[in-house]
């Protein structure tokens, strides 16, 4: 089973890195359209997805969890399907703590690497954010779209 591979470059960049056994193209539309999302992002939890991919466009997820809803947004800066995307990523309950995203989608072999690069404000705000257990979830999501993307295999 792959992993998550985690590493800080520098005091407020996080970089992220897995492999999918999936075309590129099936792997950027699972990050990229509602359908999709609602199936893993998440962790696989009930997802709520409100998404308008194009540049400018604002994008909503709300993950019921243990009775909860937790609730994310963000604004589309970049797109170049399939290859890349860049968007801002904020957890609700924590407004003003914006970071910055890219994602990175590259194929070999019928296989997909995802390396999405977050930048923080600031290196407190990137230490919260590993610490609050987000490598966990990121893997869960993982695991979740595994099992998603081998169902539309």
């Amino acid at each position: 089973m792959s992993t998550i591979s985690v590493s800080t470059p520098s005091p407020t960049e996080l970089v992220m890195s897995r492999t999918f056994d999936a075309p590129r193209d099936l792997v950027f539309a699972a990050h990229t359209q509602a359908e999709h999302l609602r199936h893993w992002w998440g962790r696989g939890n009930p997802l709520d997805v409100t998404i308008d991919f194009r540049v400018g466009g604002k994008w909503r997820f709300v993950e019921t969890a243990d009775g909860q809803e937790h609730a994310f947004r963000g604004e589309f800066r970049e797109i170049s399907a399939p290859e890349t995307f860049t968007w801002t990523f904020e957890y609700e309950p924590m407004a003003g703590h914006v970071l910055v995203e890219r994602y990175v989608f590259t194929e070999e072999n019928g296989r997909t690497t995802v390396t999405g690069m977050s930048t923080f404000s600031s290196q407190e705000d990137r230490d919260g954010m590993l610490e609050s257990g987000m490598e966990a979830g990121a893997n869960q999501s993982y695991e979740a779209l595994d099992a998603y993307l081998r169902k539309l295999g």
